[in-house]
């Protein structure tokens, strides 16, 4: 017995050894891929994602310019390259494994996810669209159908390209490439959701992104002495906060200018011929509002003799200032996330697409978690129901079913003596 415990005790030993041997080799690699480059190397660095920046930017305001359809093909394509960067990396273990199929089923799924996303947009905004062909219009009834269809014919693949011995590698990147679509097609269509419902809720925020990006670099770059977090070594206590504020200033001169552009605040609609940006009005996010003085600030106030009972501002000034505020202080943990990912497959950046900035992930892990959070912000304290919405329904009704509506609702106008 004393044996058998000696032997067990020297196991756990040997056990908890490999443990810390491991630990530190995994941190000598992170600190190898996140080392700092020499002093020499900053200001190259620096120039090399200023310059290629600016023809980025200008890129995506001449894209903005062209219409919200031109947008939404953007993000698909951003989309489309970081489900390939990430999916590399998740090959990269098992490249010498002959998987059949995986190449194959990978870009299936996202070609069916995308179908079913972007058809759930197409089928909500612009129902009309589908309503002047019968084909077109038995596609948008039964899109759900089909595209539960489509996914089972993908699962179906996958299930008889099973091999002996490889079972668990293969059913490990099929979990990888679920998670992937997750990251990538769904919080993209969320980003082409709020693009739908106007420019500006996709520019701002990605605008404000851009800012504290720009400035926390600046900041931890002439200032940055004190680290921030173990993820991102490089990420300073100095460049977070100057981001912050700087942000913050840009979210307010940014908010008060955005909003007299039409062709941003507006919706897209379908003219008959194509997706174009509504004539709309502007509406009550957008127009000068008058508010009361919560009483617990007006109560001190009259204290000491002055008199606050209302103001007026308008109301996507507040928001705006709300989405400056998630930018700069819980979007750059989408960044943080990224960086720990890194660091796990030791990698230095996701891709080299763009130079001085890596791949189109090094860009976008910000992005989409903003993106998300826009999309949850204004359907749950900005949108409300308008007549497009709700004539996209009616359109996708049956001719009897809108003639019953319309004799239903012509009752009960009638009924309060609006006809």
């Amino acid at each position: 017995m004393s044996d058998d415990s000696d032997n067990m005790q020297g196991d756990s030993l040997r056990n908890r050894k490999k443990e810390k041997l491991s630990s530190k080799e995994e941190e000598e690699d992170a600190s190898k891929v996140q080392a700092s480059p020499p002093a020499s190397n900053r200001w190259k660095n620096a120039w090399t994602r200023f310059l290629f920046a600016l023809p980025m930017i200008g890129g995506f305001i001449l894209i903005l310019w062209l219409g919200p359809v031109y947008v939404a093909l953007l993000v698909i394509l951003l989309q489309v390259k970081s489900f390939h960067e990430l999916m590399v990396i998740g090959h990269s273990k098992y490249s010498s494994l002959e998987l059949p199929w995986y190449r194959v089923l990978n870009w299936y799924f996202l070609g069916v996810a995308n179908y079913f996303f972007f058809g759930e947009s197409l089928t909500t905004y612009f129902r009309n669209l589908f309503s002047h062909e019968d084909y077109l219009n038995k596609l948008a009834n039964y899109h759900r159908f089909i595209s539960y269809w489509l996914y089972l014919g993908g699962f179906i693949a996958f299930v008889l390209s099973l091999k002996k011995k490889k079972y668990m590698v293969q059913f490990t990147l099929f979990g990888w490439t679920h998670i992937v679509l997750l990251c990538c097609v769904v919080q993209s269509h969320l980003i082409i959701q709020n693009c739908f419902e106007g420019l500006y809720w996709l520019l701002f925020p990605a605008a404000m992104v851009i800012c504290n990006d720009i400035m926390a670099y600046f900041f931890g770059f002439f200032f940055g002495r004190t680290p921030l977090i173990k993820l991102s070594p490089k990420k300073t206590w100095e460049g977070f906060i100057g981001g912050f504020f700087a942000t913050m200033v840009f979210g307010v001169i940014v908010s008060k200018t955005m909003y007299q552009f039409k062709h941003l605040i507006c919706p897209v609609e379908y003219d008959g011929n194509w997706l174009v940006i509504s004539n709309c009005d502007p509406g009550y996010v957008f127009n000068l509002q008058t508010f009361n003085v919560p009483a617990v600030i007006k109560g001190p106030l009259s204290i000491i003799g002055i008199s606050w009972s209302e103001f007026s501002m308008r109301p996507i000034h507040f928001h705006g200032a709300v989405m400056a505020m998630f930018a700069s202080l819980i979007a750059p943990f989408g960044g943080f996330f990224a960086s720990g990912f890194k660091r796990a497959f030791k990698l230095k950046d996701f891709g080299d697409l763009i130079p001085g900035h890596g791949g189109v992930i090094d860009r976008m892990d910000c992005q989409f978690l903003m993106g998300t959070f826009v999309f949850v912000y204004y359907y749950s304290f900005i949108k409300s129901v308008s007549v497009s919405s709700v004539l996209n329904i009616i359109y996708g009704m049956p001719p009897e079913r809108q003639l019953e509506l319309y004799s239903s609702l012509g009752d009960t106008l009638a009924s309060h003596g609006l006809l």
